[in-house]
């Protein structure tokens, strides 16, 4: 059997998670291309590390990847990331790379399909999935062509479009959002009053941004309330992957606002189902994180968006069950996968607890008498999933230094979200 080289760019927990994975179950060998080691890297054994500053220019990325394939011309190669831009850039350049890189990513086409907020909506609408009531605004004579209203449009509007306050700021395309820089900008801004979205629209305008802004419905309801969903779609056109959670809590830093710091898995058949719908109609192929939210007036699930690729949370699949690399070797290398391929879809039907804070410190934050019991009984059964805490990488200094990283963490939530309950943390 070939040896496997999995090379993940950039170095997320993401990265981590999916190279613990395919390390622990199939044995591959991890490789990191980023600009620097991260902090989800630091005193790891588990990849070994390329550092180059200059990853996020396609000449240089691709260079990159060619002496990579050079260097080991006996290996299986797979690549893959986490990161929106690098997701395009590889589509876009994709007839460019070697051909035995491997990429459980969409091309460009599936690419345009959904990760736009704006095409997102449409096709949702098409197969009957609820998104939010959307104003999207546009800066560009492109963009204003496509059916975006201009900022003084769609400040006029928000009286008139069922937005009530507060409303939610977010980019339409995640790829353009990384480039643009401008003062308070946030990963999602949350409007209260009309001076505060003319402030970002005149930022935007100024820097003739190149897709929608959007400004969107607020749905009710907490964090709580929010859905982590994950699925892989094969060449063959199979969903062989579904799985989901519940958010029990999210990062309130402002880079990392919204993003899920602790998951409890369950099954949410209804919208699994949904996403397939969603999928199948596209043609996708790859993997595909969704963010989705049960209204806490009405119950209903809304769909916000689908990200093209496997999302940083994705342990919380691996620790439920289904080990998110063996499902895209049994895709795309299927000679490296020893025994018959399960049915599918692959369902995680475990209730596990993910997290990547302390366990006692997350209690603050879960009020809620029922949750709180399903998840300390989710903690009995299986501890708590932390992708980080990996015995296939447990020298002490690693084991100290991720200690140390759950101690940052707690500090972090206790400057921006001092939010205790009545815990008796």
């Amino acid at each position: 059997m070939k040896q496997v080289l999995v090379v993940g760019l950039g170095g997320d927990i993401g990265t981590y998670a999916f190279q613990r994975a395919a390390h622990e179950r199939l044995g591959w060998e991890p490789l990191v291309l980023g600009p620097r080691v991260t902090t989800f890297g630091k005193h790891s054994t588990l990849a070994r590390w390329i550092i180059e500053p200059d990853v996020f220019e396609p000449e240089t990325l691709l260079r990159r990847l060619d002496e990579i394939a050079a260097d080991h011309p006996e290996h299986a190669l797979m690549l893959f990331t986490n990161l929106d831009f690098h997701v395009r850039l590889l589509a876009e350049h994709r007839d460019r790379l070697d051909p035995r890189w491997i990429l459980p990513l969409p091309d460009l086409a599936m690419f345009d399909a959904v990760s736009s907020k704006v095409a997102f909506a449409a096709a949702c609408d098409q197969v009957g999935i609820r998104t939010p009531v959307t104003i999207p605004v546009g800066f560009t004579q492109e963009a204003l062509a496509t059916g975006a209203v201009t900022p003084a449009d769609a400040l006029a509007r928000l009286g008139n479009a069922d937005l009530d306050w507060p409303v939610i700021g977010k980019p339409a395309d995640s790829s353009d959002w990384f480039e643009v820089e401008f003062p308070g900008k946030q990963k999602i801004h949350h409007f209260t009053s009309a001076e505060q979205i003319g402030e970002v629209l005149r930022h935007l305008e100024q820097a003739a941004y190149p897709s929608e802004f959007l400004l969107q419905e607020f749905v009710p309801g907490d964090e709580t309330c929010m859905r982590s969903l994950t699925a892989y779609r094969d060449r063959s056109g199979t969903v062989t992957l579904v799985g989901g959670g519940q958010v029990l809590l999210e990062e309130h830093t402002p880079g990392t606002l919204g993003i899920p710091a602790a998951i409890l898995t369950h099954v949410d058949q209804d919208a699994f189902d949904a996403a397939a719908r969603l999928l199948d109609h596209t043609g996708y192929q790859g993997f595909a994180n969704f963010d989705y939210k049960v209204s806490s007036r009405t119950g209903e699930s809304v769909f916000f968006e689908v990200n093209p690729r496997i999302g940083r949370n994705n342990f919380y699949v691996t620790a439920a069950g289904v080990n998110v690399a063996e499902v895209v070797a049994r895709d795309l290398l299927p000679e490296a996968v020893a025994g018959a391929a399960p049915a599918v879809p692959q369902v995680p039907q475990d209730q596990v607890l993910y997290s990547v804070v302390p366990y006692r410190f997350l209690l603050r934050y879960v009020a809620d008498p029922a949750l709180r019991a399903k998840v300390k009984a989710a903690k009995r059964r299986h501890g708590v999933a932390h992708p980080l805490r990996y015995r296939g990488d447990g020298s002490l200094k690693r084991r100290l230094w991720v200690r140390a990283l759950d101690l940052r963490l707690v500090q972090k939530y206790l400057q921006h979200y001092p939010r205790p309950t009545d815990s008796g943390f």
